[in-house]
């Protein structure tokens, strides 16, 4: 049997209703891809702990969009 285990799913959502919670709705779906692929190298270079992530990822958003 073959599982994924997707690290970024919990980091992701959890960015996700931070932002509509702040208003940055808009923000967070234009910068998805952006994000993605800035959580993607941190996982690469051993990042594994979901809230590190949730709040490097809230960090990004922020310096992209503010």
């Amino acid at each position: 049997m073959h599982t994924e285990i997707n690290v970024f799913e919990k980091p992701i959502e959890r960015i996700k209703n931070t932002c509509v919670l702040v208003g940055m709705a808009d923000d967070f779906e234009r910068k998805l891809p952006e994000l993605e692929t800035y959580l993607e190298s941190l996982v690469a270079n051993g990042e594994t702990d979901e809230d590190r992530l949730t709040v490097s990822g809230l960090s990004f958003l922020k310096g992209t969009c503010g």
